[in-house]
């Protein structure tokens, strides 16, 4: 940091305010769009990714407040705004979880299958691409910029990645076999990550409140 110019520092928030507005508005669009097709193919995996994204959305906006705030004026507390949003995200994950198991447990007993798997084939490879670009933006931006918060919102990111590898994977495996108990075990999937995912937000939400108790947080 101390070898930026303010000009390019400046440069570099701006770059992190636009990637985390662009992750807000792409995930609220990839939800919309997963859900849809999720309920309408009855694929639980697809309709779990689309889930998912919602929560990614919820997260963005505090990842988004925490740039705003530090790109005003990097020497201010963390807010309560910041901490409620990662309480909520963690939450929103655990009970994502729950829906998720419950539907893939009755849907292995009870053999259900998806009508198809195609628009979980073609949105999970759209989000790959744009995901890794997400992730390479918001790592150089996070090195440059030598924020730990960025490096760890383009970690987060890479989940989504990871997720949207298993939708792929066994939206593939159904395409091509027809094996209907994949799309449980792709959502069985999606709770590993998603678990992996609550537990941290709560974690860092923990860590903050931990900061400020010698140091109120401002409202």
């Amino acid at each position: 940091m101390a070898t930026l110019t303010r000009t390019t520092t400046t440069k570099y928030w701006t770059y992190a305010l636009w990637l985390a507005l662009f992750t807000i508005f792409y995930n609220l669009a990839e939800g919309l769009i997963s859900i849809f097709f999720g309920i309408s193919d009855e694929a639980l995996t697809l309709f779990g990714f689309g889930v998912d994204s919602f929560i990614e959305v919820m997260s963005g906006i505090g990842i988004l407040a925490m740039v705003i705030r530090i790109r005003q004026n990097p020497e201010t507390p963390r807010t309560q705004f910041e901490k409620t949003a990662l309480r909520i995200t963690g939450t929103s994950f655990y009970l994502l979880i729950a829906g998720l198991a419950a539907t893939a447990i009755y849907n292995i007993f009870t053999g259900h299958k998806p009508e198809t798997t195609l628009p979980g084939l073609i949105i999970s490879v759209i989000s790959i691409a744009i995901m890794w670009a997400l992730v390479s933006g918001k790592r150089k931006v996070g090195r440059v910029l030598n924020s730990q918060p960025i490096l760890s919102d383009a970690n987060c990111t890479m989940v989504c990645i990871y997720m949207s590898l298993v939708l792929l994977a066994s939206s593939l495996i159904y395409e091509l076999t027809g094996f209907g108990f994949v799309d449980s075990i792709g959502a069985l999937g999606l709770i590993y990550f998603s678990y992996n995912e609550g537990k941290e937000a709560f974690e860092k939400a923990a860590g903050m409140e931990d900061r400020c108790d010698d140091e109120e947080c401002a409202d």
